[in-house]
């Protein structure tokens, strides 16, 4: 099937074709955790400020949905990311290191209904459609449909694409009840005024990893990756990240440091005991 990309400037959405990376340039690929507008409002202003300073030209290209995204990834299509999709197994096998991640309290897999809902507890969904942002979703479907799994709760799931469709949808009474993280639901609350009843909680997890592949030279991974553990340090980046973060709902202190594939031991944990077809 034909397949389309994004590249964004600013606000400006342009739909091309998929294209080979020109010279120098590598295409950045983060999971939409939010709708297209929200993603290139909170990515756009950092990738520059990251090529910028690094000297390594960099340009955003997401797909219409999370899973489209990670297809980008799993076909090889672009070469820097910010995900935690690649941490299965089978994934891991792709090569892709990490080398940063953004600091946010843990974020929690949650399963939630709206504040006003008769709907007390999991037990009440069996039978229920649940809306998540995506299949490829891991503390947001993953995990979440994970829990209903093993309670035995035979819920319906639904997608919506990213996760404000999915909040959207659910609000709007065409689903029962979200699966989520805490983070996205908080900053909805906050951006929106919407309110949940959280009907579960998981552990914590790390926030989505930065990641590069294996075909990217040594040098070009550490210029882009000290550019982004270093910008809360520089008052031009942080001032970048607070508004940024402003933009999504997002933590204000949220900002990026080191990481190394030992932070996401949990999401490795969880593919141990996952049903198969969560693998």
């Amino acid at each position: 099937m034909y397949r389309h990309w994004l590249i964004l400037a600013g606000l400006t959405l342009s739909l091309h074709a998929p294209a080979q990376t020109t010279a120098n340039t590598y295409r950045f690929s983060p999971v939409n955790q939010w709708d297209i507008q929200k993603t290139a409002a909170y990515w756009n202003p950092i990738i520059k400020y990251v090529s910028d300073k690094s000297g390594v030209k960099m340009e955003l290209k997401i797909g219409r949905t999370s899973a489209d995204t990670t297809a980008y990834v799993l076909t090889r299509e672009v070469e820097f990311i910010f995900s935690n999709h690649m941490f299965s197994p089978e994934r891991e096998k792709l090569g892709w290191k990490v080398f940063g991640r953004r600091w946010t309290p843990p974020i929690f897999a949650q399963i939630a209904v709206p504040a006003d809902s008769p709907i007390k507890s999991l037990e009440e969904l069996k039978g229920q459609e649940v809306v998540f942002a995506g299949p490829e979703a891991f503390v947001g479907y993953k995990v979440t449909y994970g829990q209903l799994l093993s309670k035995g709760i035979d819920a319906k799931p639904v997608f919506a694409g990213n996760q404000n469709g999915a909040f959207a949808q659910m609000f709007a009474g065409r689903a029962k009840a979200v699966g989520s993280n805490s983070a996205l639901i908080e900053g909805y609350t906050a951006r929106e005024g919407k309110k949940f009843r959280i009907l579960w909680t998981s552990e914590g997890y790390h926030d989505l990893a930065l990641m590069a592949s294996s075909k990217v030279p040594d040098k070009d991974v550490k210029a882009v990756a000290s550019a982004f553990i270093g910008m809360h340090r520089d008052p031009v980046g942080k001032a970048i990240l607070l508004k940024a973060s402003e933009e999504v709902g997002l933590d204000s202190k949220a900002y990026f440091l080191p990481a190394t594939g030992e932070d996401y031991a949990s999401y490795r944990k969880f593919y141990q005991t996952a049903p198969a077809s969560l693998r």
